[in-house]
């Protein structure tokens, strides 16, 4: 029998809503990490110019970015008007379904469509934490996203080296394996996971406002209090998603590295979150506001892509290795601090709303990120979407700092 019972933000956090939270972050780092490695070998049999092979692979990154971006406003509605749990059941169903689909193949049209299934339910994360917001208290936040970026982490370490093991069998291996593990998920959140949005707390009726994404783009942006930091965000999110799509194929033209190697290198994000997060997250929340995680975060970010832009330049991949150790470390401290400021900005009933702008506007950036990297990789060198990052992360260092000081 499924589990329909409600959390009460007054007692003490739920075991199993902790656990089956915690659970799911760790199977969504897993599903999503563990087809990096494979992506550039999927479509290369589809096409017949391999140049093309860069573009093509950061097209399927921007497809699904599109489909977050368009529902994402809506996922977040439906959370907020119907609980998390439903809407976060169907997103990963609706991820395992994406995962078989891209696994089987068969045609280069395939591929895009399970791409755009997965995207379109793309908003698995979100409520994940629009879920923890609910049944942790206000002061804790910070510290409890932090752990789920550990255990994310975890997750990511283990996907892409196992991912590329798994394609030792055949390049549709992982896909297959994420599809079944996300599957499992769902299963078990169907029979274990409580809901966390207390009726007295929902909205009482989805306004249609809500669910265009670009009026809820414009409506979040007008938030005095979270818009320079999710402008701040955008400008982080660009290079990060020109970065995840292009990598495996850098790595490959770069370096003539396969599957194994490009999974083991993509696992240096998941170790970097866990020790961020298990060992040294806890000793700066002493010594630090969210606000000077965040930019430290941000400043390693930058150290992380000078070094990624250093190591195409002298083909030494050993920078390339303390490059992403760098940024993997930034890019964990940042994402705890910013979805603590986040959370702690809007009201319970706002939380989904603020995530899934959050979200929306991620989505955005990893559109254009993908696009612009994918173009500026192939006309201008594969140092380019790196100095790219540069630039953008030392705007949004700016922005955020000044904003700070005269908020």
């Amino acid at each position: 029998m499924s589990t329909n019972t409600t959390i009460s933000p007054t007692t003490p956090i739920p075991k199993h809503a902790l656990i089956f939270g915690l659970i799911s972050v760790f199977l969504c780092g897993i599903g999503f990490s563990i087809i990096m490695p494979v992506v550039p070998f999927i479509v290369a049999p589809y096409l017949n110019d391999s140049a093309n092979q860069a573009i093509v692979v950061t097209l399927l990154t921007s497809v699904y970015a599109v489909c977050v971006f368009f529902v994402a406003p809506g996922l977040g509605a439906l959370s907020d008007r119907y609980g998390r749990r439903p809407v976060l059941l169907i997103c990963l169903l609706g991820s395992a379904i994406g995962y078989l689909i891209l696994g089987l193949g068969g045609a280069l049209w395939v591929l895009f469509l399970g791409r755009i299934i997965e995207g379109v339910t793309g908003g698995s994360i979100s409520t994940i934490f629009a879920y923890f917001a609910d049944i942790i208290p206000r002061e804790q936040r910070t510290k409890y996203f932090g752990w789920m970026s550990a255990v994310v982490g975890v997750g990511s370490a283990i996907g892409p080296a196992l991912g590329g093991l798994l394609a030792k069998f055949g390049y549709s291996v992982p896909l297959f394996f994420g599809a079944m593990i996300t599957l499992l998920n769902v299963i078990y959140g169907y029979f274990y996971m409580p809901e966390s949005l207390a009726k007295a707390n929902r909205l009482a009726a989805i306004p249609l406002v809500r669910l265009n994404p670009f009026t809820q783009l414009l409506s979040i942006l007008s938030l005095k209090n979270i818009k320079w930091l999710l402008i701040s965000a955008f400008l982080l999110w660009v290079p990060n998603g020109s970065l995840q799509a292009v990598f495996s194929q850098f790595t490959i033209d770069s370096f003539n590295w396969q599957p194994a190697i490009i999974g083991l290198m993509f696992s240096i994000m998941g170790i970097q979150d866990i020790v961020a997060q298990g060992f040294i997250m806890p000793r700066l929340l002493v010594r630090m506001s969210d606000k000077q995680i965040v930019m430290l975060g941000m400043i390693s970010e930058l150290l992380g892509y000078g070094l990624i832009a250093a190591s195409a330049l002298l083909s030494y991949y050993p920078l390339l290795i303390i490059g992403m150790f760098i940024f993997g470390f930034g890019d964990s401290l940042f994402g705890s601090s910013f979805n603590g400021m986040l959370s702690k900005s809007v009201a319970a009933s706002e939380q989904g709303r603020a995530q899934g702008g959050s979200q929306s506007i991620q989505a955005l950036a990893r559109i254009i990120g993908p696009l612009v990297g994918g173009r500026l990789y192939v006309s201008l060198g594969h140092a380019a979407p790196a100095f790219m990052g540069m630039l953008l992360i030392g705007a949004a260092l700016v922005l955020f700092r000044s904003s700070q000081t005269n908020g």
